[in-house]
């Protein structure tokens, strides 16, 4: 039987529309990421996508888009550390987020950004929670809450990128996109 896995990326934040690097700041959501959050939420209900339990991030802007997609969809909604963001260090509430600078950060797996987190304890923290997920014995459906920094953990957790492809990948705002278990987990 083929399960899944579905993960979304909060709803617009504060610095979204500043265009700052967000990372591990704790940035809420604007009207306009909850409103985000209300739509994905009714997409989930129309399509009738079942989910068991939504498991997010600590950070406000991701917690709260989780907590609008579960009261929709009575859901439970969980915190799970592990997806909380990746610490930029040096770049965190800096702009523009396309800077080349940070883009050129992005490449460099093993750097700490000065007091951030490299991207190999990150991507560290998020494959040990996918694979107790592929490893779920009761077969559970989860939804996953959390960053776009996140969301290419995920997506290098599935398929094989290069450096450039994994430091390039983003998702939209409330995009929700779908892992197949069966024959992905690693």
């Amino acid at each position: 039987m083929t399960r899944y896995l579905y993960f979304t990326r909060h709803g617009q934040s504060e610095w979204n529309v500043s265009d700052q690097i967000c990372g591990s700041t704790d940035i809420p959501l604007t009207d306009k990421g909850r409103e985000q959050a209300e739509i994905l939420a009714q997409q989930i209900k129309e399509e009738g996508i079942h989910i068991d339990e939504i498991l997010c991030s600590p950070l406000k802007r991701a917690k709260e888009t989780a907590e609008i997609i579960g009261r929709v969809n009575n859901i439970p909604v969980k915190v799970e550390p592990r997806l909380v963001e990746q610490n930029f260090g040096r770049w965190e509430g800096t702009s523009p987020r396309s800077s080349i600078g940070f883009q050129k950060a992005k490449l460099c797996f093993i750097d700490s950004y000065g007091n951030g987190e490299t991207m190999f304890k990150a991507a560290h923290r998020v494959y040990s929670l996918l694979d107790e997920i592929c490893a779920d014995s009761f077969g559970k459906t989860y939804l996953l809450a959390a960053h776009n920094g996140i969301s290419r953990f995920m997506e290098s957790y599935f398929r094989d990128m290069t450096n450039e492809e994994f430091a390039a990948f983003g998702i939209g705002n409330c995009q929700l996109v779908r892992y197949e278990l069966k024959d992905s987990c690693k």
